[in-house]
């Protein structure tokens, strides 16, 4: 028990420190994590940490990660990226590997090492990708979806990857092998082997069965989930349903590894199919803490895991190989770009997002060198390359943020759709926020122009006969194009808190006639857009919170007609106490420090209170 008490207080500091800081700065949560894994290496070494053992029980923080993704795309999204998924997730690996290969052939290795090690470092890490990408809020743009496209289809290529690399056996390691494992037989045949349900079946047997599982997955989650949760809601405790959210999550887990398949495949498809759930939300809530924990502690085991003794006696090598990967993937990934449409800070999000070797490649380069694949001196460098590659992936994302995106931002490299109809409505943004206001106002009878800036998604609504224009809302030209100047009413729906505020102020100040109603995305953002000229601000949850209060004095006896009364005087109180407020706001003063501020808050709470 203090073994582990020691080994958990480690690794909670060290990640307690590290990624504040790391954030502070913009380095992301990311880097603040493989920062503190490179910080207490030497402590796990003194304590004799088996930290390859920690990491692969921090990956099913990747496995609960894809299922939480998979509650956010329908199964018709879904197959809306389908051309994406197979042509651009297939076509990186093959000429990533093809690549790969051909270099390390170069540099004097067999052709069958060459290609295993061309398939290993073909894919990419899904765990920094989407938790960076999530965190900077570029998950759903055009880059963030095709890098999740490729991803995807990366993790349902590691099943015949798994099938093929033993097939690339080098027939002198499996003799070594053997003379070896002659001498550990009565050792081995104690510790036994894992568990499989396809482990002796023929091929077509095995395929069977895989197919079973995936179709118990999708059933279960069609029929039997709503039934199971609905009766563990009747105890009404959340921790019997959190811990029901984490049995329904490692029992598909745990299925789909029986059979063979990537454990993260079958929990993405689980997600899929209860993306429609009325528990998704709850599923979401209860899981997301421990996907960010265990998301954590493999960043952590990542950094501490790199062997610095051999790093450094080959450190220049090292980087070169690290280098030359990142040039080879990022060659890759902006020619397919290119092929793919995308443009712009897309393809440059898309191609330096997706440059690094992934985490199954520590499971890989384990598995090649216990079939016979690759000789240990190989595979320990490759391991370093890989994590070094995945230490230096938070870098790019810098390199974007800081250096290419504010380049292309202001260069019009975008076609933009022409935009022959001017309407008096113009809606900024499409997503689950504007979506609803466009229906909206095309149910009583108005004509729309909705501009957005993610390709993938107006696709998408097109493909329901929407008529949506793509676009980046921010630029004035396009604004004028759209009929800004004769516009009655413009809806600001993007959820980007600077671009709104710096829309609303641009409309405002060159075109007074037109009526602003925008989204604001917290409290404070309210003062920004109110000093900045909107007319109309919506808070994201700010009505649906009121209904819920509401819905709360009537289940504490409340008649129904007084407690909408009750919920409408409160948001007028609200109203007035958010404009007060707004007088005393400073943009550039933080809340806490705005004493003119605080002190009128705290004043008008007494006087709510009495």
């Amino acid at each position: 028990m203090t073994d582990f008490l020691i080994l958990a207080f480690v690794f909670l500091v060290a990640g307690v420190i590290s990624v504040p800081i790391a954030s502070r700065f913009g380095l992301g949560s990311v880097l603040g994590y493989l920062i503190a894994g490179v910080a207490i290496s030497p402590i796990l070494s003194g304590l004799n940490v088996d930290v390859v053992g920690v990491q692969h029980f921090a990956e099913f923080g990747v496995v609960m990660m894809l299922f939480l993704v998979g509650l956010e795309l329908e199964p018709k999204m879904l197959w809306s990226m389908r051309q994406r998924l197979l042509g651009l997730g297939g076509l990186q690996v093959g000429l990533t590997t093809v690549l790969v290969m051909g270099a390390a052939m170069l540099l004097g290795l067999s052709w069958n090492v060459a290609l295993a090690a061309g398939v290993l470092l073909s894919l990419s890490s899904t765990a920094i990708v989407l938790q960076t990408l999530s965190e900077k809020g570029l998950l759903r743009s055009d880059g963030g979806q095709a890098s999740f496209s490729v991803l995807l289809f990366q993790d349902i290529a590691v099943i015949p990857i798994l099938a093929l690399l033993p097939l690339l056996a080098l027939p002198e390691l499996a003799g070594v092998a053997g003379d070896i494992a002659s001498h550990g037989a009565h050792s081995g045949a104690e510790e036994g082997g894992s568990l499989s349900l396809v482990e002796d079946l023929q091929g077509w047997q095995a395929a069977l069965v895989t197919i079973a599982a995936i179709a118990v997955v999708i059933a279960g989650g069609f029929y039997l989930t709503r039934p199971i949760f609905r009766y563990v809601a009747m105890a009404n405790l959340r921790e019997v349903f959190v811990a029901t959210a984490l049995l329904f999550v490692i029992g598909i887990a745990l299925l789909m590894t029986l059979v063979g398949l990537s454990p993260a495949l079958g929990t993405f498809l689980a997600g899929v199919v209860l993306a429609n759930s009325e528990y998704r939300h709850e599923l979401e809530s209860d899981i997301d803490p421990f996907r960010g924990l265990l998301l954590g502690l493999f960043f952590i085991t990542v950094g501490a895991a790199i062997n610095f003794e051999l790093l450094l006696a080959n450190l220049g090598v090292t980087l070169l190989l690290t280098i030359g990967l990142i040039a080879i993937k990022l060659f890759v990934l902006l020619v397919l770009a290119h092929l793919f449409r995308l443009k712009g800070s897309a393809k440059w999000l898309f191609g330096l997002s997706m440059a690094q070797a992934g985490e199954f490649g520590f499971v890989l380069i384990s598995f090649t060198v216990a079939n016979h694949v690759l000789p240990q001196a190989i595979a320990d460098q490759l391991l370093l390359v890989v994590a070094m590659s995945m230490v230096l992936t938070p870098a790019l994302f810098i390199v974007y943020s800081q250096v290419i995106q504010p380049r292309l931002a202001s260069k019009d490299e975008l076609p933009v759709d022409e935009i022959a109809e001017k309407r008096p409505i113009i809606i900024a943004g499409h997503g689950r926020f504007g979506g609803v206001i466009n229906n909206m106002m095309r149910t009583a009878g108005y004509k729309t122009t909705v501009l957005d800036y993610s390709s993938a998604q107006l696709e998408m609504l097109r493909t329901y006969g929407l008529r949506v224009f793509f676009g980046d809302a921010t630029r004035p030209d396009l604004l004028l194009a759209a009929g800004i100047a004769e516009a009655r009413l413009f809806i600001v729906a993007i959820d980007q808190r600077e671009a709104a505020t710096e829309l609303v102020r641009h409309v405002r100040k060159h075109h007074p006639k037109v009526r602003i109603v925008a989204r604001a995305v917290n409290r404070h953002h309210v003062y920004e857009l109110y000093a900045a000229g909107a007319h109309h601000i919506i808070r994201d949850t700010f009505d649906s919170a009121v209904r819920a209060g509401r819905s709360a004095w009537e289940e504490l006896g409340i008649p129904k007609d007084k407690a909408e009364e009750m919920a409408q005087d409160f948001v007028k109180e609200d109203k007035q106490v958010l404009r007060e407020l707004a007088e005393h706001y400073d943009p550039t003063v933080p809340a806490h420090e705005n004493t003119e501020y605080i002190n009128r808050a705290r004043e008008l709470i007494s006087k709510r209170d009495q």
